[in-house]
């Protein structure tokens, strides 16, 4: 034997009579709890990673593991309602140690709450939520036309680029966007300000059809659309993605790029960009001129959360500059009247990149930080202050040296703070409450040249909210919930003498005037609104697959300062609008119902609702008024009792492992029970069906083919008749009537490639309107001047790395 030999013969002996003689005989024993009742939990499996030892915790939460071998270990613990924990451990001598866990991980799932807690959303409201990947196929769009892939939800549409989301019926101030926690603030009331959200940074969207999210508002009589930019998962990692996006109809496209680093110990960074260029859009037959976009966004975000606390600081940059159709701009009702007349817009001319007056420009900042603390067997603490700050600018086609001056220039500045409390120590008893106060500043800007739409305003909002959940047993659950807010505008205004003793001003409001000199008037109207939400349902389940759930929710909502104050010529709406110093809160009492089943290949739901609202405001077209530019279309805020009731529906079925199927139905009915007569801007009935073809061995290939059949709204309000200053009589306006029904295909499908080191390569295609076909949309506002979009081809890659 020679010399290596010996030695590696020595050396092996030595190592196993070291491990032989190794002391293998430690236990490690203790009980497994949940984090905030403190209660046992079974069934929880412990093992040591790296070796065959594991246990299962009895039915007191006991475990225990023996033959444990000194040194560094790490436990991994799996429990079926919570998420997965590693412990790191250093081992000694025997041990006791109690393993906590967080034991809402399915109640979460459940209700697909946003972020960490169980009292976001009442469970029993309606709601749904879009995933990440259905999103980013509108990475060209915006949310609102996102959100129209759910039950109950529409857009109100100023062209291609002004989409606001409606939910039942209702949108602007009645429908609350909560984005990554914060309650944007960005003159949602105008029907052509659309949400100044980048879709591109959201990771997930619900929608809440109702009042019920009281955690964030009470006045969200529509619904509330909660936008969730996703988890940051606490390990070391670094990821992100790249998409470029093509489209055809506009000739333009966007690209987004997001990064985040994430860390064990719970620090994080991320951050995200994204730009869009897009020209004139067009329709089967012609260029909708004047319909670009040009579109910036921007975020960062970074902090540290972990189990126990965590922080964490966001500030977002959402720039968007978009053209408005230059056949909408009419200078006065006789181009109305053969704008509606004529069937086709009277300003058609070659594609352009340009973006010309009539236009829209927009900023928002948006600022966040945000800490929670957990109370070990008492619940969360969690304090957050936002700030906003909202500049629009809207601009007319001026004659002259003004013409690049803005018609209207807006700034909005927000601040908020918000503190609530989870109080969740027992298992079948969870209780939230929560204070707010918000500050808001509006200034207009004087120098426009143009009587100003909007005054300046102060508002303050203080609002406190009180939420209950109660599982009476593993198949009913029930919830409720106490909402006030306090609101208080502070406004400074001109009102001319005239239009002052027009609306009958000086009889009941004469005290507010502060100065009367000439022919304006400056008044100080000073508002305060005390207003009170409720809601109360439950969720039962007879069977394993099947869900029935109920909610009455009962919310008032404070009129927004362009229902009260708006008097003068909107340019960007082409239409005079005039507010109502006298208008008062709504009362809104609206009853959901759903019920569902859900089988092993296919699946139902039937949501019906019915929504009474009490002095509903809404904005109609009444007349004609003259101006020093002609004469224009009145419009005229005023209040009423108002019914909405309707149903969605939702079938699908998993025919085989390759084909699947999903078919939804929406119905929502409008009137004015004071006047028997329909509501305006009802969306209509309309189907939805899609076909899924699937074939994961050919590099994760999905294809869907999807039918769109929108029905003609048969119930809208009367036409008005107005004066044609050029035919010198009364002429009947066909401003109410809706477009005729139309029949949509769209397709869409996708592959994915994978690369070395976890990346991967996704492409799409999709082609909305495949026919090419022509229609209008009762809820477009400028179904008056063109038609709608149409074929458009989009080319998706996404690389995740």
């Amino acid at each position: 034997m020679n010399f290596k030999t010996l030695v590696a013969a020595v050396l092996c002996l030595t190592i196993t009579s070291s491990i032989a003689a190794q002391d293998c005989s430690y236990t490690i024993t203790g009980t497994v709890i949940d984090y905030h009742s403190k209660t046992a939990l079974p069934g929880a499996t412990i093992l040591v990673i790296d070796s065959d030892l594991s246990t299962v915790s009895d039915i007191d939460g006991s475990y225990s593991i023996k033959g444990v071998c000194p040194g560094k270990i790490e436990l991994e613990v799996f429990h079926p309602e919570c998420p997965t924990v590693i412990i790191p451990m250093k081992i000694e001598e025997s041990r006791v140690f109690d393993i906590k866990l967080e034991h809402h991980l399915e109640e979460l799932d459940e209700v697909k709450v946003v972020g960490n807690s169980i009292g976001d959303q009442t469970n029993s409201a309606l709601e749904e939520t879009l995933d990440l990947e259905t999103l980013e196929t509108y990475s060209t769009g915006n949310i609102g036309d996102a959100l129209k892939e759910l039950g109950g939800v529409s857009s109100l549409n100023t062209g291609a680029n002004i989409v606001k989301p409606s939910i039942h019926g209702l949108n602007g101030s009645r429908v609350l966007i909560l984005n990554d926690g914060v309650r944007m603030q960005d003159m949602e009331w105008g029907d052509e300000h659309a949400p100044n959200i980048d879709v591109n940074a959201a990771g997930s969207v619900s929608v809440v059809k109702g009042a019920a999210a009281l955690q964030y508002g009470g006045d969200a009589i529509g619904g509330t659309v909660v936008i969730d930019l996703g988890r940051i998962p606490q390990i070391d990692s670094l990821y992100g993605k790249t998409m470029v996006t093509g489209v055809s109809n506009g000739r333009g496209g966007n690209l987004v790029s997001e990064l985040t680093k994430s860390y064990e110990n719970g620090w994080f960074v991320k951050g995200q960009g994204s730009y869009k260029r897009l020209g004139d859009h067009e329709t089967p037959d012609y260029v909708l001129s004047n319909t670009g976009v040009e579109e910036m966004a921007a975020s960062l975000q970074f902090g540290k959360h972990e189990f126990t606390s965590g922080w964490d600081v966001r500030y977002s940059f959402f720039n968007t500059e978009l053209a408005v159709l230059r056949a909408s701009h009419i200078g006065n009702v006789d181009d109305l009247i053969r704008s509606i007349n004529g069937g086709e817009p009277e300003v058609v001319r070659s594609f352009t990149y340009d973006l010309l007056n009539p236009r829209q420009e927009v900023n928002h900042h948006l600022g966040k930080f945000k800490y929670y603390n957990r109370f070990e067997g008492i619940g969360k603490w969690t304090v957050q202050y936002d700030f906003q700050s909202n500049r629009r600018f809207e601009y007319d086609i001026r004659r002259g040296e003004d013409d690049d001056r803005a018609s209207i220039d807006l700034q909005l500045t927000t601040q908020t703070i918000s503190t609530d409390f989870k109080w969740d120590a027992k298992e079948k008893f969870h209780l939230q409450l929560g204070l707010l106060g918000r500050y808001q500043d509006n200034f207009a800007n004087p120098d426009t040249g143009v009587r100003r739409l909007i005054p300046d305003y102060t508002k303050y909002d203080i609002g406190s909210f009180l939420i209950g959940e109660y599982r009476v047993n593993d198949r009913l659950l029930l919830d409720a919930g106490l909402r006030y807010d306090f609101s208080q505008i502070d406004a400074k205004k001109f009102y001319s003498t005239s239009r002052w003793e027009e609306r009958g001003y000086d009889e009941e409001f004469q005290e507010l005037v502060i100065d009367g000199s000439g022919s304006q008037l400056l008044v100080n109207p000073v508002f305060d609104y005390h207003n009170v939400t409720t809601t109360v349902g439950g969720k039962y389940s007879p069977t394993l697959n099947a869900e029935f759930n109920m909610n009455y929710t009962m919310a008032q909502r404070a009129p927004n300062p362009s229902e009260l104050f708006s008097d003068g010529l909107h340019h960007s709406a082409a239409r005079i609008e005039l507010g109502d110093l006298r208008i008062d809160s709504e009362t809104s009492h609206k009853i959901t119902v759903s019920y569902e089943q859900n089988f092993d290949n296919w699946g139902w739901s039937v949501e019906p609702f019915i929504n009474s609202i009490r002095n509903f405001i809404l904005l109609e077209p009444s007349g004609v008024e003259f101006t020093i530019r002609g004469a224009f279309p009145l419009w005229e805020y005023r209040q009423t009792n108002a019914r909405l009731t309707g149903v969605d529906g939702l079938v699908y079925s998993q025919w085989s492992d390759r084909w699947k199927s999903e078919h939804r139905f929406s119905l929502v009915k409008g009137r004015d029970t004071d006047k028997g007569t329909a509501l305006i801007n009802i969306p209509a009935a309309n189907l939805r069906n899609k076909i899924v073809f699937n074939h994961s061995e050919w590099n994760g290939f999905e294809a869907t083919l999807e039918s769109q059949y929108v029905f003609k709204q048969n119930e809208v309000p009367n036409n008005i008749t107005v004066f044609s200053p050029e035919q010198q009589q009364d002429v009947l306006l066909d401003i109410n009537s809706a477009p005729d029904a139309y029949h949509l295909f769209g397709f869409h499908s996708k592959m994915e490639f994978p690369f070395a080191n976890n990346t991967k390569l996704t492409t799409s295609l999709s082609i909305n309107n495949l026919l090419n076909t022509q229609y209008r949309d009762y809820l477009n506002r400028q179904r008056y001047f063109a038609d709608d979009l149409g074929r458009n081809i989009i080319l998706q890659l996404k690389f995740n790395y």
